[in-house]
């Protein structure tokens, strides 16, 4: 205990504001601080640990070794502190807190709405900080480093710290246009592969489950566009002889494109489970056990 004795425990609310935004005035932001009251803060927590904590490279802001080797204790500590320190019970009614999620533009469009609805309901106190990472590797590293809270996507073999859960279970559809489809069902397989396609990918040389399903059987497409944009992808059906493949529930309703028909792949796409993936230190923290939970029910088909 002899070490607590030499520090302000309050010093310990900015250090985790500035290693988890790794800027001074964003931790500022965070702490409803001033800058300079920060920038204090920051003089003394080097003076405590005898490093620079937060240094320039290459024009941002970075962490040390140091500061790196203090994210997950200081994480650990202080929601053990707060479990401690707090009321019996969890009332999201009243908490406050700001939750750092990955979600891809996919499930932006399908989970997100119904989520914001709900917390702004429930707990107008919880905010959400929403980006999007370049891989699902990315967001592993994320989780682990505790720049994440939360993290949508497909983890087939998480490491043994990151718990996944399931929320719901995705098919894949075709997507054209009707002037391009035959006046009923949908296409052979010899015809669907000769057709232009478009694949969303967030890098062009990636390797969906439908390539995959496609190179099992010693197949390939022509891909005429690819794009990471699930939610401009319908839109560039309308007048071309384009085929869309992408999960069922990223087409939604298609009164917006009444030229358009959905119809089944002319082969077997096995389907997949979209999840959410958290490190093993947040899963008895009562507030991100709560926003687990309406993830789960925001993800059911027909959410409000």
């Amino acid at each position: 205990m002899d070490e607590l004795h030499r520090i302000d425990l309050n010093l310990l609310l900015t250090l985790h504001a500035l290693l988890t935004e790794k800027h001074v005035t964003r931790a500022a932001a965070q702490l409803n601080k001033s800058q300079p009251a920060v920038s204090h803060s920051l003089a003394q927590l080097r003076t405590h640990f005898d490093d620079p904590l937060l240094v320039r490279h290459g024009g941002r802001m970075a962490l040390t070794a140091r500061a790196q080797a203090l994210v997950n204790p200081l994480e650990d500590a202080l929601n053990s502190l707060n479990g401690l320190l707090a009321a019996p019970g969890f009332d999201p009614a009243r908490t406050r807190r700001r939750f750092r999620l990955s979600l891809s533009d996919y499930a932006s469009r399908i989970v997100l709405p119904p989520l914001v609805r709900h917390v702004r309901s429930a707990a107008p106190g919880l905010d959400l900080a929403i980006s999007q990472a370049a891989s699902r590797d990315a967001m592993l590293v994320q989780l682990a480093d505790g720049e994440l809270d939360l993290a949508l996507g497909i983890f087939p073999q998480p490491p043994e710290d990151i718990e996944v859960q399931d929320l719901f279970q995705e098919d894949f559809v075709c997507l054209a246009d009707k002037s391009v489809l035959p006046a009923k069902g949908g296409l052979p397989l010899e015809e669907w592969l000769e057709r232009p396609h478009i694949m969303l990918a967030l890098r062009p040389d990636a390797q969906d489950e439908i390539e995959r399903a496609l190179s099992a059987r010693g197949l390939r497409r022509h891909l005429a566009v690819t794009l990471p944009h699930w939610s401009a992808a319908a839109d560039l059906l309308p007048g071309t002889d384009l085929i869309l493949t992408v999960a069922g529930r990223a087409v939604g309703p298609l009164h917006r494109h009444q030229t358009l028909r959905k119809f089944a792949p002319p082969l077997d796409i096995p389907g997949f489970a979209y999840q959410q993936a958290w490190h093993t230190r947040r899963t008895n923290d009562p507030a991100h056990t709560w926003l687990r939970q309406v993830l789960l029910t925001c993800s059911r088909p027909g959410s409000p």
